[in-house]
């Protein structure tokens, strides 16, 4: 079996602005690593653009249709202080949708042990009604409620080891018991959610902060307090909210992650999907802030789904 690699060139035309750290050259970034041999054996499949039914599983119509009549002709514009768009980002955000929703289709039909998803805008801070955080919509979560559409499909988890907390994951799994959402993430840091105390409510919410400065031995016990519940849910098939701006080197940030800790954590998460989700992962591109660190990071993930090492 294989690792599948889901992008779009509309990615490339979601243009943040000058200056904006969720740029343009981040997925240049990313691509230009994945173009090196060792990734060779990655299926690349083009994602086919997701539609507003895909969106409606996790936000508000209100919401959705205030979006795209905020996409501007030329230039930019803004949905919150960090959340810019341009002439091309509502079609970037369909096919970011459309590639995490293609991504769920394929591993659940059993083309590939799994996947990863590499598109912009990033999705883990947008609420239900809101655009935060340089986030539209809701990639992950949409694609774990997709999931729960297949054959199969009854609980779908997703952990979330960006540096900031997902607080719109939570949020669209807050009262559905069959969804886990899990985080490990600096606190306190943007967007000021994911206390231990925010459980869900039938206990499905997973929150492990880190305090700033935290290290790669802090993450891994982090991760250790998360690793029991995500185990003991058993889910279906595991989606991963990948961010990589608690590498050291971020600037939007303050832990001290370095591509090792990566490598780690998609080991083992790839060894608790083995137990009850044969295997089954879909990763989505979140966060990641310092170019160098992202392209190194993405690429010893990449080489992990790939079991490549």
């Amino acid at each position: 079996m294989s690792t599948l690699f889901f992008t779009h060139p509309s990615s490339l035309e979601h243009d943040t602005g000058a200056g904006h750290p969720e740029s343009i050259a981040r997925l240049q970034a990313i691509l230009a690593e994945l173009e090196n041999s060792q990734y060779d054996k990655l299926v690349r499949r083009e994602a086919p653009r997701g539609s507003v039914w895909d969106i409606k599983r996790v936000h508000d119509d209100d919401y959705i249709q205030s979006v795209f009549a905020s996409i501007p002709d030329t230039g930019h514009a803004r949905l919150d202080g960090d959340t810019v768009v341009s002439a091309q980002s509502g079609e970037a955000a369909l096919y970011a949708v459309g590639a995490a929703v293609a991504a769920v289709d394929a591993v659940i039909a059993g083309e590939a042990n799994n996947a990863f998803v590499a598109v912009r805008p990033p999705g883990h801070h947008a609420e239900r009604d809101k655009a935060m955080g340089f986030c539209l919509f809701n990639n992950a979560a949409i694609a774990a409620y997709h999931a729960r559409e297949l054959d199969g499909i009854e609980r779908v988890a997703v952990m979330d080891f960006d540096v900031h907390h997902g607080n719109g994951t939570q949020g669209a799994f807050w009262d559905d018991e069959n969804m886990l959402y899990a985080s490990t993430h600096q606190s306190p840091c943007y967007p000021g959610t994911g206390s231990e105390r925010e459980r869900g409510a039938f206990g499905n919410i997973i929150n492990a902060p880190i305090p700033p400065g935290g290290s790669g031995e802090d993450f891994r016990d982090a991760f250790g307090f998360i690793r029991p519940a995500l185990k003991d849910f058993a889910p279906d098939l595991l989606i991963i909210s990948a961010g990589f701006d608690a590498h050291a080197n971020d600037p939007l940030a303050g832990l001290n992650l370095v591509e090792s800790d990566f490598a780690w954590i998609t080991e083992q998460l790839m060894v608790i999907a083995d137990i009850s989700a044969h295997g089954r992962v879909v990763s989505i591109l979140e966060g990641g802030y310092d170019l160098g660190s992202l392209a190194d990071s993405v690429g010893v993930h990449v080489k992990c789904l790939m079991d490549i090492g």
